[in-house]
């Protein structure tokens, strides 16, 4: 079965910067649209429906990260912020936001074309063995329909958090350094602040753990990395 192009979304107010990837992109064969502001950009999002967003932070309109979650609150849409930001603080509220990747001004469009081809890699088809179904007393995770549910009720996750709870969950028991999670789930040599996992699985755990100053399904290996443990393998 031969996959479509992906659809991807670029949003900048700068004509130069939309323009050149733009075109740089549409020549690796990926269906591109543009829009410079934030009201365009969901008026866009919403016809087009694309897999990836290359989001501006600064936008004349709109704040890129409120229009990430806006975005990821409708579709399980990749999004890569694009900033000119440079301080750390700033990458990490990104990706407490949702973003799937974050690449500073002034970059490389080699460097852009390998940040979005390893993001888009995480759509790949889900073979046979990964398609099950993974339960956990009252935790369900459904890597066919990239949903999650506790109690019954949907837990609504990012793209990557959906990704890495999904990693982690598959081995249970297992731990996992930072180093190992950014090459497995982020698909790619993350070069940056490492702290960016620990982000991820805050976000998780709010959302999942009932306490979660003492988590018990994804457990902090100190000096070490995080697991995964079974609520069944409690005693």
């Amino acid at each position: 079965m031969v996959m479509a192009p992906a659809k991807i979304l670029v949003v900048d107010d700068d004509p130069a910067i939309r323009n050149l990837i733009h075109r740089f992109l549409s020549k690796q064969s990926y269906q591109m649209e543009s829009a410079e502001d934030g009201k365009t950009a969901m008026a866009m999002f919403e016809q087009f429906n694309p897999d990836l967003v290359i989001l501006d932070v600064n936008l004349p309109d709109a704040n890129g990260y409120s229009l990430c979650q806006e975005m990821q609150s409708r579709t399980n849409v990749f999004v890569l912020m694009l900033t000119s930001r440079t301080d750390e603080a700033d990458k990490l509220r990104g990706f407490a936001q949702g973003a799937d990747d974050y690449i500073t001004k002034p970059f490389s469009l080699g460097e852009l074309g390998g940040r979005v081809g390893a993001i888009l890699k995480r759509q790949r088809i889900v073979t046979t063995a990964e398609q099950q179904c993974l339960v956990f007393d009252k935790l369900l995770i459904d890597p066919v329909r990239r949903e999650v549910k506790l109690n019954e009720d949907i837990v609504p996750l990012t793209a990557l958090e959906f990704d890495l709870l999904h990693f982690l969950a598959s081995h249970p028991g297992r731990v996992w350094r930072r180093a190992e999670l950014i090459q497995e789930v982020w698909d790619y040599e993350y070069v940056g602040d490492q702290r960016v996992v620990d982000v991820h699985i805050g976000q998780i755990r709010k959302k999942i753990e009932i306490d979660t100053s003492q988590p018990a399904l994804i457990q902090t290996v100190r000096g070490v990395g995080y697991k995964f443990e079974s609520p069944t393998a409690v005693s």
